[in-house]
């Protein structure tokens, strides 16, 4: 079947956006995995320009969803973590290319807004402790949001489980939202009600209390009950596939935005895809077993309680090799069950004869420590796992390539917005990657700042957090701000950051360079969005 290139013609091309939730750039076979099978990714990889250095702005949920689609740093649109709703009034890529003329369309997972999850009650503690005002209902922020009640309440998981919630028709730039909500294999949001019309809820099937085949070393790790056509993975491919179809008859261009909220914990692939790995043949990742006696104290406390997961399933913590490897045999099979989807949506991609007028990308919001330095998940450290996500660009008629510069998923939102000839905003701090998508540059960037903050903290690092993190060719510095933490990894001689180096003399001049470039950094993110509109 072929379409009238009205869009084409037009030098407006469509744009196909996949993002997987909490996936690192080596979890696939593309990014150098010997064990995970990813066909599909892999072929689309073998077409397409791959950055082997992508990096995020934040490597935490929300804060880092933001920077994909605004193009600027959390401490610039404001959701510096997991709690904060995006402003709805922030300039984003979607909005930008509706407004242009573009059908926008999102499915799966946007987490642009709060989910409904509460604090754990010692995180609630402990914030009281230090900072009483956060928490007290009585105290209003420094900016005052001019909103209607129930602004913030979108993305709420208990609301959407009571009855369906349409989106609103300009949600953050999407005209239309096919929305999932959390991750696992019983999330939220419209999902919930198309698995109850073809008769499956998640909530009452889902879950580790009705798996008859489960892990006992961690309880995010199962073999879910849930049908395979029944998961939230399928619900994204099928409606993503729904949208090509409909996009096919027009003339006019989409921005789809397909996300999928796994291979996110809990570990918990549906029959056919719990066995697919054998947890005992795989290998053990980057310093399972270092030495951790130069790593800051939270880290080392982590491994003082080796095989006990935190309490918090969201908080980092330390594996015995066991836990790893079910856990890993586990992710990997969702992650083979997201390349099979992804498979289908871009088969029907070209079988509508929308392929050669579509970009393509495809990238994570976040990395996991899977294992490397003997960790799992993904706060508190900033390790190359956590940092670094796959990002493939393909746009039809550029030549294949890898590149090792290094970029910022900052850098997407006006990469996408310089191809499809939309309008930009003040204030974009990521940088095009055209350039390097044409070939005609090699180098994007001397250094990659790194941003991440918490209003709580763990053992061995009180909390609020505040840290920031610049990556350079040379190496690595983390600060804890507020505390004299900090780590220092030279990458010409310690490529995998098993050795801390802060505070080496030997490694002073390394750190100088670093700390220089720290500041730089953080000084090219202060928020220039709103323009002055005199001298005085």
């Amino acid at each position: 079947m072929t379409r009238e290139r009205g869009s084409a013609a037009k030098g407006r091309p469509n744009v196909l956006f996949f993002i997987a939730d909490q996936l690192r750039a080596d979890h696939l076979g593309f990014g150098g995995n010997q064990v995970v099978r990813t066909p599909n990714l892999d072929a689309l990889a073998a077409r397409s320009v791959v950055f082997e250095n992508a990096t995020v702005a934040n490597p935490t949920c929300m804060p880092n969803r933001a920077s994909l689609m605004t193009g600027r740093w959390p401490s610039a649109h404001g959701t510096r973590c997991n709690g904060i709703t995006l402003d709805p009034l922030t300039q984003t890529v979607p909005g930008s290319l509706a407004a242009g003329g573009y059908r926008t369309v999102g499915v799966g997972k946007l987490h642009h807004q709060n989910m409904g999850w509460e604090f754990e009650p010692h995180q609630a503690k402990e914030i009281r402790s230090t900072d009483p005002m956060l928490l007290d209902p009585t105290v209003g922020d420094a900016r005052r949001q001019g909103y209607a009640p129930g602004w913030d309440q979108w993305e709420n998981r208990e609301a959407h489980d009571k009855r369906f919630i349409g989106l609103p028709a300009d949600y953050y730039g999407y005209q239309h939202v096919d929305l999932v909500i959390g991750h696992g294999d019983r999330p939220g949001g419209h999902y919930v009600h198309w698995a109850r019309e073809r008769g499956v809820d998640p909530e009452t099937l889902g879950g580790a209390g009705n798996s008859a085949s489960r892990y006992g070393g961690w309880d995010q790790v199962y073999q879910t009950a849930i049908p395979p056509e029944m998961h939230p993975t399928s619900y994204v491919g099928e409606k993503a596939i729904e949208h090509l179809k409909d996009a096919a008859g027009q003339d006019q261009p989409f921005f789809m935005f397909v996300s999928f909220p796994d291979p996110h914990h809990p570990f918990s692939p549906p029959a056919g895809y719990a066995d697919l790995y054998d947890p005992g043949a795989l290998p053990l990742p980057l310093g399972f077993d270092q030495d951790h006696s130069a790593s800051p104290a939270h880290i080392q406390a982590m491994m003082e309680h080796r095989g006990h997961p935190n309490p918090d399933p969201t908080m980092t913590w330390a594996a015995t090799e066991e836990q790893y490897r079910h856990a890993a045999a586990a992710q990997y099979g969702l992650i083979t069950m997201m390349d099979e989807h992804i498979g289908r949506i871009l088969d029907e991609l070209d079988r509508q004869g929308l392929a050669e007028d579509t970009i393509i990308v495809f990238t994570s919001d976040h990395g996991d420590l899977f294992g490397d330095h003997g960790l799992m998940l993904k706060h508190f450290v900033h390790y190359r796992a956590v940092t670094n996500v796959p990002l493939i660009v393909h746009v039809p008629g550029t030549p294949a390539a890898r590149t090792q510069a290094l970029v910022s998923s900052a850098d997407l939102a006006p990469t996408l917005l310089e191809l499809t000839g939309s309008t930009s905003y003040r204030g974009i701090q990521g940088r095009s990657l055209v350039p390097l998508l044409q070939g005609s540059a090699q180098r994007h960037r001397d250094a990659l700042l790194v941003e991440e903050e918490q209003p709580f903290g763990l053992d061995g690092l009180p909390g609020p957090v505040r840290m920031r993190t610049v990556i350079t060719a040379e190496g690595r510095l983390t600060l804890y701000f507020g505390t004299d933490v900090a780590e220092l990894y030279d990458h010409r001689t310690d490529p995998g950051e098993l050795l801390n180096r802060a505070g080496d003399p030997a490694f002073a001049g390394l750190e100088g360079r670093l700390l220089w470039a720290m500041l730089n950094e953080m000084a090219a993110v202060a928020d220039e969005g709103t323009a002055p509109t005199a001298a005085a």
